[in-house]
């Protein structure tokens, strides 16, 4: 593994971070950044940032020594990826932008396949999306087109054409989100390399990379070794008879290429990608500003596979912090002027076996009846509703419901009455909120903590997109009934430990200050576009410019 994860030299990495360290506390930078790095760590919650900033000593200490807002939000009920990335380059909740979870249902689209995957365009034909946790997934054609709103590196490239919006990620969903539709180049990871555009061509650095992975990535690995601090956490939680986690150091046997995502070498791989662009792109040195939008989705991976709170979890931050340190000393000795920000698209929640060690007895796997399809037919039964089609649609025990459009409008007002009623009543539900009545609500605002469940399902709700009611699980209640397809643990709950994330701001010489009131994820894009003279009209973003001066001065100014 250790040949994929790190094909920047370890030996550059060690002698260019110890200058690094030494010169990012000089006089601070004044005008416009060369390069603005956009940075999303997929389920790097707020609680992660704060229970593991001690040991950081590379990239994530850098970046802890800036502007530090450790009380973000991601404020929608949403805290899925597409969801969470959509806010990040935009300044607008996913309501506004369409984007309401990463799949939804609409069973007027043209295909047997009702599932409308967030980052696919499935108006063209002979498409299918499939899911997001099968191995091999449909025939889809990754798309930006469903974001309704633009990115700042779209708004960017209105007035500056000559500035390139670029991106890269793990995963499609996450670059298309923070880049939108007009990108310069765009890239993600597909089985054992990185892809991009349908009808564009592979950069010849990216081609390159591709080849040195494909070279390894089937090889066998050992494992990691295991940093002090992660010592007390190699305990083993079992889940069932045949699967455990917490004891991983994420050693690999040869031909066991399909687990490399959830390693902390795909970050490492990803690292060196957006190197590649910004060497052979050449971004932040040229005379317009450049952004570059980057998506680590390994701690994601991992803590679907393995949880937040074991062994796994500890190595990846510590890795985490080291891939950073890489990428931002690889930067410095190009002596780039760049601005950083890092943030997550959501949280995360720990699985259930282990939470209940540790003081929350009541954490619980999802009743594998609590689906559309057994409540569908249960209504069906109740009401002596003819036909054999399906009454409820959903793409999973929570979030957005849907009803039949074959029904006639009476049959449909007591089907929904009655679907709501039952699923209200289930021991494991919180609450089922009324599509119509989530739609005559405005967009909420004031401290996003306080926010009611229906102001935060208000936030990720579009009348187009969203269905005819929302169901919202209790706290501690994870929606993974079986853990046979890899998955133990997730987000995409409304509470807090799946709506708070870092916000983290750096720039050579910025003086360091730290934030504790809650921020919005909205207000990224205000900040950074205040930077680099975008201005993004009051009445076209939700968000808010932060001040990241920390003193006399104001950057919103």
């Amino acid at each position: 593994m250790h040949a994929i994860k790190y094909v920047t030299s370890f030996i550059a990495f060690i002698a260019i971070s110890t200058t690094a360290n030494a010169e990012h506390h000089t006089a601070p930078k004044s005008g416009k950044p060369q390069l603005v790095v956009a940075i999303s760590v997929d389920q790097f919650s707020a609680d992660l940032f704060s229970e593991y900033r001690s040991s950081f000593t590379g990239g994530l200490k850098r970046l802890s020594d800036g502007a530090v807002f450790p009380s973000g939000y991601q404020s929608h009920a949403a805290t899925e990826t597409c969801p969470g990335h959509s806010t990040i380059m935009t300044g607008v909740h996913p309501g506004r932008a369409g984007i309401i979870a990463n799949n939804w249902i609409d069973l007027s689209v043209k295909r047997d396949d009702k599932t409308v995957y967030c980052a696919e365009d499935e108006r063209i034909e002979g498409t299918s999306f499939g899911s997001i946790t099968a191995e091999t997934q449909g025939d889809y054609i990754a798309s930006a087109w469903h974001l309704l709103v633009p990115t700042l590196g779209e708004r960017l490239k209105k007035i500056s054409p000559k500035s390139r919006n670029v991106a890269v990620s793990g995963k499609d969903r996450a670059a298309l989100m923070m880049a939108g539709k007009e990108v310069d180049a765009i890239y993600w990871w597909k089985g054992e390399g990185f892809v991009t555009l349908k009808g564009r061509d592979i950069a010849p650095a990216i081609s390159a990379l591709n080849t040195k992975i494909g070279e390894s990535i089937d090889k066998a690995s050992p494992a990691l070794k295991i940093p002090a601090q992660c010592a007390a956490r190699n305990n083993k939680i079992v889940i069932n008879d045949k699967q455990s986690v917490g004891d991983y150091a994420f050693q690999r046997p040869e031909g066991a290429s399909r687990i490399f995502r959830a390693s902390p070498g795909f970050d490492g791989v990803t690292v060196d990608a957006a190197l590649a662009l910004v060497k052979s792109m050449k971004l932040g040195q040229g005379d317009a500003t450049d952004i570059l939008s980057l998506g680590l989705s390994a701690t994601d991976y991992i803590g679907h596979s393995f949880g937040t709170a074991g062994l796994e979890m500890c190595i990846q931050m510590s890795e985490l912090d080291r891939n950073l340190d890489v990428f931002f000393s690889d930067l410095d000795a190009q002596n780039i002027d760049y601005v950083v920000m890092l943030t997550a698209d959501h949280g995360g929640h720990d699985l259930p076996e282990r939470l209940k060690t540790q003081g929350v007895p009541d954490a619980q796997r999802i009743d594998p009846k609590l689906n559309a399809k057994d409540i569908g037919a249960q209504i069906r039964q109740s009401l002596s509703v003819s036909g054999d089609e399906p009454l409820l649609y959903a793409d999973g025990p929570f979030g957005d419901y849907y009803l039949s459009l074959s029904l006639d409008a009476k049959t449909k007002a007591k089907v929904k009455a009655e679907a709501m009623r039952l699923i209200a009543s289930h021991p494991q539900v919180h609450a089922v909120l009324d599509g119509v009545d989530l739609a005559a609500m405005e967009m909420p605002r004031g401290p996003v903590e306080e926010w009611s469940l229906a102001e935060r399902a208000r936030a990720s709700y579009h009348p187009d997109r969203s269905g005819d009611f929302i169901v919202l699980l209790d706290k501690a209640v994870t929606p993974i009934a079986d853990t046979g397809r890899g998955y133990v643990a997730t987000h995409g709950s409304p509470w807090d430990y799946d709506r708070r994330v870092p916000m983290l701001f750096w720039r050579k010489g910025m003086s360091h200050f730290e934030q504790p009131l809650s921020v919005e994820t909205i207000d990224i894009a205000p900040t950074l576009a205040a930077l680099i003279g975008v201005d993004i009209p009051a009445d076209q973003r939700d968000g808010r410019c932060l001040d990241l001066d920390g003193g006399a001065g104001d950057t919103c100014q």
